[in-house]
């Protein structure tokens, strides 16, 4: 599965298209992100993927999860938001 790690910087419309894209391709796709600020672009990316998608006719739903990453050899808890097709 397509990984995708968001940041609290990142652009949600950008991701949207990378989610697109991927879910386009591949049916479904996995989103990273550490801190409430990355969470939150990660959320907003999802809906407005489901916008992009809508009009052909694919519905997206989002599974929330924990998992454990590490960063710079530390381990940290993420939100992991599995994303495919209804």
């Amino acid at each position: 599965m397509e990984i995708l790690k968001v940041s609290s910087k990142s652009s949600p419309n950008s991701v949207a298209g990378a989610i697109a894209g991927v879910v386009r391709d591949y049916g479904c796709v996995e989103i990273q992100a550490v801190g409430a600020g990355a969470t939150n672009q990660a959320l907003k990316s999802v809906a407005v993927a489901r916008g992009y998608l809508a009009p052909m006719g694919i519905d997206l739903v989002c599974i929330p999860a924990f998992t454990n990453i590490e960063i710079d050899g530390v381990d940290r808890t993420a939100i992991k938001l599995i994303v495919e097709i209804r």
